[in-house]
C-alpha cells in the first residue's frame, strides 16, 4: 500500500501536511468572502491571493514528501472551487454587481458554475496520462487560480485609480458582468495555456528568473496592486503565445509519429 493513502486508522502524517495547507486556502478564501460581506475589499483580495499562494505550494510539498493521495486531490478541488469560483464570484458581486442585481447575479452565477466544470474535467482528466495538451505540458483551459486572479483585475485597477471616472469605469456593473463571463469562458474553454513546467528556463536563466521572482515578491509587499495588475497583464500576454506553442508542438509531434 502507497503510504500516501488513507489507511484505517486514516491519514498518514505526512499527507497531513500539504492537505492541512490545502485547508489553510480554503479557509483563507472563506475570510475574503467575510471581508467582501462587511466592505473591506482591500483585505478580501488579498485573502484570495494568500488562497492562490498556498495552493501552489501544497501539491509541491505533497510531491517533494511523496505524500500524493486521491484524498488530497479531492480535497484540494473542493478548496480550490470555494477559494476561486465562489469567492471571487461573491466580492465582486457584493463590489460591483448588486447594482444590477439580475443581470450581476447571473455573471456570477456564470462563473462560478464555469470554475466547477473546469475543474470537474481536470479531475475527470487527472488519471489519463495521454491527454494530448497535458503530454506536452499544457493546461486546457485558464486554471481556477489563474481565472481568480485575473477576473479580479476590475478590483485591482479601482484600487490605484486616483480619476473618478476611471473608478466609476471599472466599478460599472455591466462591464464587471462582462469580464466575469469572460473568464469563465477561458477557464472552460479548449485554449491550451502554459504549465510551470513548460515556462522551465534553461539552465543559464535560472539567476535571472530568481532575480525576477524577487522583484516580484518584493512589489506584492511594496506596491500589492501595480504588481496584480502586471502579472494579469504579463499572464493575457501569455495567452497567445501559448496557442501558437502548442500548435507547433503538436505538429512536431505528429511529424514525428
Amino acid at each position: 500500500m502507497n503510504e500516501a493513502e488513507p489507511r484505517r486508522g486514516g491519514l498518514t502524517l505526512r499527507a497531513m501536511v500539504p492537505n492541512a495547507i490545502t485547508a489553510a486556502a480554503l479557509c483563507a478564501g472563506l475570510t475574503g468572502i467575510r471581508f467582501a460581506i462587511t466592505g473591506d475589499f482591500e483585505k478580501s483580495v488579498l485573502a484570495i491571493v494568500l488562497a492562490g499562494m498556498l495552493d501552489g505550494i501544497d501539491g509541491r510539498i505533497a510531491r517533494l514528501l511523496k505524500a500524493q493521495s486521491r484524498f488530497g486531490a479531492e480535497l484540494d478541488s473542493l478548496a480550490d472551487n470555494v477559494s476561486f469560483g465562489v469567492a471571487p464570484a461573491l466580492i465582486l458581486f457584493l463590489w460591483s454587481l448588486e447594482q444590477l442585481p439580475r443581470l450581476g447575479w447571473f455573471a456570477a452565477l456564470a462563473y462560478a458554475i464555469a470554475c466547477a466544470l473546469r475543474l470537474a474535467r481536470f479531475n475527470a482528466g487527472i488519471d489519463l496520462p495521454d491527454e494530448p495538451r497535458k503530454t506536452a505540458g499544457f493546461f486546457t483551459g485558464v486554471p481556477a487560480p489563474a481565472g481568480a486572479g485575473l477576473v479580479l483585475l476590475p478590483i485591482y485597477v479601482w484600487m490605484v485609480a486616483d480619476d473618478p471616472a476611471l473608478q466609476a469605469l471599472v466599478r460599472d456593473p455591466r462591464l464587471v458582468s462582462a469580464w466575469l463571463v469572460a473568464m469563465g469562458l477561458l477557464m472552460i474553454s479548449s485554449v491550451a495555456t502554459m504549465s510551470w513546467g513548460k515556462l522551465k528556463p534553461r539552465r543559464s536563466m535560472r539567476i535571472e528568473v530568481l532575480f525576477v521572482f524577487g522583484l516580484v515578491a518584493a512589489g506584492l509587499i511594496a506596491e500589492p496592486w501595480w504588481t496584480l495588475i502586471g502579472i494579469c497583464v504579463v499572464y493575457l500576454t501569455l495567452l497567445p503565445v501559448g496557442m501558437v506553442a502548442y500548435s507547433r508542438t503538436r505538429a512536431r509531434l505528429r511529424d514525428s509519429q
